[in-house]
């Protein structure tokens, strides 16, 4: 078998079609556990990969999309996460060849994470941790996450994955006809996300057809360099004497294939309602085309759940808005004491009308458990606007919290050359996908400036512009 990763940049590559619909051809009840069926239908999952892998696909996933416990406990199989799971990747491997890479599918728990839905971050790491070391251990050869509507529980399996194996990573989220996931996230605030984390591909599944794939792959090529993946439903749904049918045909599915090999897709299948045979046509259209492809050049972006900002490079300068901090404000430390988040949310808001792009978050304040207060005000922010933020702290309990908070990527301000300061900050920015501000001081300089009396500059100063030259065009 060759490598996933090295694969992608020589050659496109082709994804298998629907599970789902299939299954329910070959004996899964209504409202029955596709995933049990790797137990009690083995053989029905075998001839699914196999005509999947005849009709040329490079690519089989495992049948294990609702393979986490809070998903099979609906069917009182939660103690069979591991037994499931493994069974899915063994059943694959039965079906493909040499050549074929073994995807394993995860899907989304069903649950919001905190303080949309009563999840916690740590606990949605869990779950998925432990989803993904059965499929790793079953002999996987790449994670497949599927139809994801929220960003913060996505980020949560991507970094349960990430803990318990190094497998590539492909990640999709599901958009609607307007373009927004769900829960209000674009196709560029998605990919700038998911672009932080570093993972292998990044794209689009279900929701909408090829047309509609196509459109939400452009926004994210605008933000990312990565590779991408398109899966399209086979048309958009129609019913039809009491059952939903997907009305595209595999001419219709390979209409965009030009469009989306310039966008840079390097993984296309099919979705809901598509069978071997778009797959079949598919592959055969692809060998119509180069599968040469040169990345973009890369970008500096951050995100929250709903925006992106740019900075660096030939991007206008960013301005943050600095006065979410405790210091010689008595008000707002009185407010963090009691738990309050009047303050934050009013100069949230005043900020950004007053023309800042981003938004510095600081708690530290005597007496204040920083921690839970960085917490706090995380998720206030994120419920009263939309600017990335950049989180301000030295304290790397509260700048763990303050990150599984954040919907998107922000800004780490900061990190310096002390080895205490790369040691607590560097393993936290690369585990939650965040940028730094980097300060170009060390131990020794540290010592030079405390002996003659200097105060270390605040970090962010060196992003923020002058009152002066807010109104200049830059």
């Amino acid at each position: 078998m060759s490598d996933f990763r090295k694969a992608i940049t020589e050659r496109i590559l082709m994804l298998d079609g629907a599970m789902g619909t299939l299954l329910q051809e070959r004996g899964l009840a209504p409202g029955g556990c596709p995933e049990e069926m790797n137990r009690t239908a083995p053989d029905a999952v075998v001839s699914i990969h196999t005509e999947y892998a005849a009709a040329g696909a490079d690519i089989l996933i495992a049948n294990s999309f609702g393979g986490n416990r809070t998903k099979l406990a609906h069917y009182g199989l939660e103690t069979a996460v591991n037994e499931l799971n493994s069974r899915a990747v063994e059943l694959v491997h039965k079906a493909a060849g040499d050549q074929t890479f073994v995807g394993a599918c995860v899907g989304p728990t069903g649950r919001f994470v905190e303080p949309v839905g009563d999840a916690s971050f740590a606990e949605m790491v869990d779950i998925f941790a432990e989803q993904i070391t059965a499929l790793a251990g079953a002999g996987a050869d790449l994670i497949s996450f599927e139809t994801f509507l929220d960003i913060r529980e996505l980020r949560a399996g991507i970094i349960a994955c990430r803990d318990v194996c190094d497998l590539p990573i492909m990640a999709q989220m599901t958009f609607d006809d307007a373009g927004r996931t769900v829960l209000g996230t674009p196709p560029d605030a998605a990919a700038v996300t998911l672009d932080a984390l570093q993972i292998d591909v990044i794209g689009a599944n279900c929701g909408l057809g090829i047309d509609g794939i196509h459109d939400v792959l452009a926004q994210m090529r605008q933000v990312t360099s990565r590779p991408l993946i398109a899966q399209a439903n086979a048309g958009l749904p129609i019913l039809k004497d009491g059952q939903t049918i997907f009305p595209g045909t595999p001419e219709e599915m390979i209409a965009y294939h030009e469009r989306l090999i310039a966008l840079g897709v390097r993984v296309i299948g099919g979705c809901c309602g598509t069978t071997p045979n778009h797959i079949r046509a598919m592959r055969v259209a692809l060998g119509n085309f180069s599968h040469d492809w040169t990345p973009p050049a890369r970008r500096t972006f951050l995100s929250s759940r709903s925006a992106v900002a740019e900075f660096g490079g030939e991007a206008p300068c960013a301005l943050i808005g600095e006065r979410i901090n405790p210091t010689g404000k008595k008000g707002f430390t009185a407010e963090l004491l009691a738990g309050k988040t009047a303050y934050i949310r009013r100069e949230a808001t005043a900020q950004l009308a007053a023309g800042a792009h981003l938004l510095d978050v600081n708690c530290g304040a005597p007496g204040v458990d920083e921690a839970v207060a960085m917490e706090r005000a995380v998720y206030a922010i994120t419920s009263a606007c939309t600017a990335p933020l950049v989180l301000d702290t030295s304290d790397p309990e509260a700048l763990e919290r303050a990150l599984q908070a954040a919907d998107g990527k922000v800004l780490i301000n900061s990190v310096n050359g002390e080895a205490k300061s790369l040691e607590r900050v560097l393993p936290l920015a690369r585990r939650y996908g965040a940028a730094l501000i980097g300060l170009t001081l060390d131990e020794k300089a540290s010592r030079k400036r405390q002996k003659a009396g200097l105060k270390l500059p605040n970090a962010s100063l060196m992003l923020r512009l002058p009152s002066a030259c807010r109104n200049r065009t830059w």
